[in-house]
């Protein structure tokens, strides 16, 4: 609670908060299929209709209405990039805490291959993988997933490192404590405050690479709607029917605004020196 407080105090905060909060209103209502429109429906006369009257984005080549796909392709897109994140999260964390726990070999062994997923641009690598597993949602989740799992390894060894050999857990040894009460109590809840920030950042980069792969034809398949599959879509209507890329490409951009300006207010709030401010 204190910490919702403290991001409405936060002005990057408020306006990031808010921007995250109407994305995810526009996700449930577009996965639930409350939209103006029946994304999916075709209707041949009403094709490329500008943006006006009953529709208020225009409709596409085939007619369907634009605002609706949109709620429906943010559904779809908020759907792979919280998967790829959570199982990002999930793998990261786990591999990060048996990196400083177990150290030398192991930790070794764990970071040199973390550095070979790292050496790749995360966009490639994620073409990669997708193109041995095959285009599709869920494979898409799977790509980012690894992508960014390295990242999320990283940002816990570092801490956990430290907080490893700090008084604390050498006197919960002393007592006894097994070491997955360690793990857990003394280092997992340590964590939580650059796991939110690193979350929240990963998002948006998740945003954007599930865009990416699906304007290349790797992500979300058709008849379904994605952000980056509206943009490719719109390709060769620049000219005639450019609401077509201009809607799909301020939605990415904002969201990706969003997350940022969320994540930074959250590095600001749950830093130390500023933890006086949340009490």
């Amino acid at each position: 609670m204190r910490i919702l407080k403290a991001i409405f105090a936060h002005t990057s905060g408020r306006i990031g908060g808010f921007i995250v909060g109407l994305y995810l209103l526009l996700a449930a209502l577009g996965l639930l299929g409350l939209t103006p429109h029946d994304p999916l429906a075709q209707y041949r006369v009403d094709r490329l209709h500008a943006p006006g009257g009953g529709y208020w984005m225009g409709t596409d080549l085939f007619g369907r209405d634009v605002a609706s796909r949109l709620m429906m392709g943010i559904g779809q897109s908020f759907t792979v990039a919280f998967f790829s994140v959570a199982f990002a999260t999930l793998a990261g964390t786990v591999l990060g805490l048996a990196a400083a726990w177990f150290g030398r070999r192991w930790d070794g062994l764990l970071m040199r291959i973390m550095d070979v997923l790292l050496a790749f641009p995360a966009i490639l690598l994620a073409l990669l993988i997708v193109a041995v597993a095959g285009p599709g949602t869920w494979t898409s989740v799977l790509a980012i997933g690894i992508v960014y799992t390295p990242i999320f390894t990283r940002v816990v060894r570092g801490p956990a490192l430290s907080l490893k050999a700090r008084e604390f857990v050498d006197a919960a040894r002393t007592f006894g404590s097994s070491p997955s009460y360690i793990l857990t109590r003394h280092l997992l809840l340590n964590l939580v405050a650059p796991l939110t920030v690193q979350v929240t950042l990963a998002l948006a980069w998740a945003l954007l690479t599930e865009a990416g792969l699906s304007f290349l034809g790797l992500g979300t398949q058709p008849p379904a709607a994605s952000l980056g599959l509206m943009l490719s879509d719109s390709r060769n209507l620049m000219e005639t029917a450019p609401w077509l890329m201009i809607f799909p490409g301020i939605a990415i951009m904002i969201s990706i605004l969003g997350f940022n300006l969320l994540g930074d207010a959250l590095r600001d709030i749950l830093d130390p020196k500023m933890r006086r401010a949340i009490a």
